[in-house]
């Protein structure tokens, strides 16, 4: 596997090794990835609670346009 970075994220990785966080900058990004996965998780388990409520929740008297009327209105206050 071949993977490449950007020179300011090279940098943090290295400032993290420099600074004895972590071992290698292998560590460093198993880390990142650990982290990553453990996030997206979390976001995709909080969407799927919002369009289950959104389903179970009664329908809206407002239309869409109602809905971006207001929504246009309270930018312009």
């Amino acid at each position: 596997m071949n993977v490449s970075f950007t020179t300011k994220q090279e940098e943090y990785i290295a400032s993290q090794v420099r600074e004895g966080d972590y071992q290698n900058a292998s560590e460093v990004v198993r880390d990142a990835l650990r982290l990553h996965e453990v996030y997206r998780h979390r976001i995709i388990e909080e969407l799927r609670a919002e369009i289950a409520k959104g389903w179970d929740s009664p329908a809206s008297p407002r239309n869409v346009q109602d809905i971006l009327k207001t929504k246009l209105e309270a930018r312009r206050a």
